[in-house]
């Protein structure tokens, strides 16, 4: 496994052999198993499988939260070796933003609903840090799990509207046995809300098994996930969603495909979550 910090090195073994397929899965750090899933599904597919490690500071509008970001270098490249990944990028920031940096990337609808009006500026971070990966790996397919939905929906038009060639592959998301999604920030939590973060899983499949059984008025679907969530005593809630699963528009009647998602604080830990309910063909 190669470990580059800067770009023309990354670039010189990305073009060794030209013909070579090559999957992206890019990366804050402080891996667990569902990055890992992402590296496993790439390596799968692809000739040749690159990571990136890299802690955007442009997608952080709060200060705390990019200081009090989990980072384990070292721990994180002993798992990626053991994966078999060909090629892992780790720059500093000053490298991704040199001196006189001025070009941001926005996908403007997309990034100022759910988690963009709650982050201003968080889906123009991703944007623009995700389009200088594809350009620097220029891959043939870039993965990225299903938990980060808005993400997802932001990268695929990015994509679309700049004629990027490059496959999107959406993974699932991964959950420890308690319902809980997999996260980086998971760790932060203290033991009692880490015991009362079930309630975000919990929540959502409530609203998936009352969906299923017909009952399709979103804002009875948001009382579900609302009341279940308000028993968690030291639950904030940030928002309660149901919104068509494409355009994320909130919806009245969730007869189509739909995300439900969802965003909770815990003190200083702010979680995520969704379940994609698509429609049953007629």
């Amino acid at each position: 496994m190669k470990v580059f910090s800067q770009i023309p090195p990354l670039r010189d073994l990305r073009w060794e052999e030209p013909l070579k397929t090559w999957g992206l899965v890019p990366t804050m750090g402080f891996l667990h198993e569902a990055h890992l899933s992402l590296v496993r599904r790439s390596r799968a597919e692809n000739d040749a499988t690159g990571v990136s490690i890299f802690v955007n500071p442009a997608q952080f509008n709060n200060p705390e939260d990019l200081a009090g970001y989990p980072r384990d270098l070292d721990r994180d490249l002993a798992l990626l070796a053991a994966e078999g990944v060909d090629l892992v990028w780790t720059p500093a920031p000053e490298t991704v933003y040199p001196a006189g940096y001025q070009t941001d990337v926005t996908v403007r609808h997309l990034s100022g609903i759910l988690e963009g009006a709650s982050r201003p500026g968080h889906f123009q971070g991703v944007a623009t840090i995700v389009t200088k990966l594809f350009h620097v790996f220029e891959p043939r397919r870039a993965y990225f799990g299903q938990k980060d939905a808005q993400q997802l929906a932001v990268i695929r038009r990015l994509v679309r509207d700049l004629n990027f060639p490059i496959d999107i592959i959406a993974c699932p998301t991964l959950r420890e046995t308690d319902g809980l999604a997999m996260s980086s920030r998971n760790v932060r939590l203290t033991p009692a809300h880490r015991r009362q973060a079930v309630c975000l899983y919990q929540a959502l499949s409530t609203a998936e098994k009352a969906l299923a059984g017909g009952e399709d008025r979103a804002d009875r679907l948001k009382a579900l996930m609302t009341g279940i969530i308000g028993k968690a005593p030291d639950a904030k809630i940030d928002y309660v969603s149901v919104a068509d699963a494409d355009t994320l528009e909130e919806v009245e009647w969730a007869q189509e495909s739909v995300l439900l998602s969802l965003a909770v604080r815990f003190g200083q830990v702010r979680l995520i979550d969704n379940v994609r309910v698509d429609a049953t063909p007629e």
